[in-house]
Order: structure tokens, then C-alpha cells, then sequence
């Protein structure tokens, strides 16, 4: 996507957050508005998402996780979560060439296992064949929640100190942080939920905990580079202090 003049210009005075995370929140609502179904507010859901990952890419952030489907989001109806298995697979074969050709990485979060063995192996063949690239990192998170993932961390903690391999004194944060999924990903600057809900719903609880939270009215099928950098200009006026005094 190239930028246009009025974008860059926008852009050349902000600070970049290092990594977005996005609520992609409003699919179905959208959906409803227009007499559709549910799916066809999803499958509308996965070309925002394209507009988000160029948009992204082209703005200079460097991580980029999104929330695609959650632990919860099982208990939705079958045909539904059928339907959504289909419809993520489906959007990652036909995207992968052209996140090479843009240079972004994809990484998997969630509980991989209990995803359909299609894509599965569809996964670790995105993350194998993007391993090098550098221009962005994509984290898809599927089949993830920050409950999860915590206890996931936890149990995995408990085995190596059973088996000798950790001492339980050297537990602290840091240590906790690096059983994460995705350990070597910085924790996110800015995270964006969209359809106006104030919840968090269960989203990188551990990475967010100093994160700029923006909300926006947008339904995720109506998301744009515009309302990203909407979102990027409410960031650039926040003050960070991190629980500090303010210098």
C-alpha cells in the first residue's frame, strides 16, 4: 500500500508504538446491521485484517499480534466455529506469498494442539517459510486467551523445578515472562479493540499490563489505515510513566 501525501505528512511527527495488538471486536454486529449472517460478517472481518497488516507494515511498527480467535470462542455454535476454522485457513494460504513479498514474519500464539490438524500444519509452514523476514512480525492468536497462556506458563514452570531444571527462588517476573508463548516479543505499546467495547476479554493479560488502551467505535469490517492511525495519533498523547513519577 503506498501512502498518500495527507497520511505521511500526519506521520512524520508521531512516535511509532514499537508493537500493536488489536481486539478485533464487531464482525457479527456489522453483520446484523446489514441483514448478512454472521459468517459474511467475518469473511468481511479478514479484509480489514489485510488492511490492517499493510497499514501497519507501512507505518513502521514492528509487531503486530491480533486476536483472531479465542479459548472462549468454542463454545460458539458449531457451524460457526466450523466456519471460522475454514475461513482463517483459507485467508492464510492465499496471504502467505504476499506476506513474503512484504517482508512480515508470522509467529503462532495459543494452544496450538487443539486446532484442526490443517492448520496446524499450515502454521508451522507459515512460520517456517517467513522465519527471516524482518520488516514486521505478525503474531496470530488462535485459539489463545491470557488465562491460558498464564497457567500454560505456570504448569511448565512447576514441571522444571519437579525435574531439577529451575530452582523455585529464581522465580520472578522476568523469569515467568520468558514461558510465554512468544517470549522474545516486546510487550505491546498500544493495544486497539474496535465496536466501542471497553473489555480487554481475556487478551495478552501478562503483556499488557503497561499497554495505552484505545477504543474505537468502528465495526472491525469498516477498520482502515485511517482509523489505525487514528489510534496511533490518540497513543502519541498519552504520557507513559509506568507506574514512575513524572521526570
Amino acid at each position: 500500500m503506498s501512502l498518500d501525501d495527507a497520511t505521511l505528512r500526519r506521520l512524520e511527527n508521531l512516535t511509532i508504538p514499537t508493537h500493536v495488538a488489536v481486539i478485533m471486536d464487531g464482525n457479527r454486529r456489522w453483520a446484523r446491521q446489514r441483514g448478512e449472517s454472521g459468517l459474511e460478517g467475518h469473511i468481511a472481518g479478514t479484509e480489514a485484517t489485510r488492511r490492517l497488516v499493510e497499514a501497519a507494515a507501512d507505518f513502521g511498527v514492528q509487531v503486530l499480534s491480533v486476536f483472531a480467535f479465542s479459548t472462549e470462542n468454542w463454545t460458539r455454535n458449531d457451524d460457526e466455529v466450523q466456519g471460522l476454522m475454514a475461513l482463517i485457513e483459507m485467508a492464510l494460504r492465499e496471504e502467505l506469498e504476499d506476506l513474503q513479498r512484504q517482508e512480515i514474519r508470522v509467529v503462532f500464539s495459543g494452544r496450538r494442539d487443539q486446532l484442526p490438524e490443517s492448520l496446524q500444519n499450515l502454521l508451522t509452514e507459515a512460520e517456517a517459510a517467513t522465519a527471516a523476514n524482518q520488516r514486521m512480525t505478525l503474531n496470530l492468536c488462535i485459539n489463545y486467551g491470557g488465562r491460558a497462556e498464564i497457567a500454560d506458563a505456570a504448569a511448565q514452570i512447576a514441571r522444571d523445578v519437579q525435574q531439577g531444571k529451575l530452582d523455585a527462588a529464581q522465580i520472578d517476573a522476568e523469569l515467568f515472562a520468558s514461558y510465554m508463548y512468544n517470549p522474545q516479543l516486546s510487550d505491546p505499546d498500544l493495544l486497539i479493540r474496535t465496536s466501542g467495547e471497553m473489555r480487554i476479554s481475556n487478551f495478552l493479560l501478562y503483556q499488557t499490563a503497561y499497554s495505552e488502551i484505545v477504543v474505537l467505535p468502528t465495526f472491525w469490517p469498516d477498520f482502515d489505515a485511517a482509523c489505525l492511525l487514528e489510534a496511533i495519533e490518540q497513543f502519541n498523547q498519552r504520557e507513559r510513566r509506568f507506574g514512575g513519577r513524572k521526570s
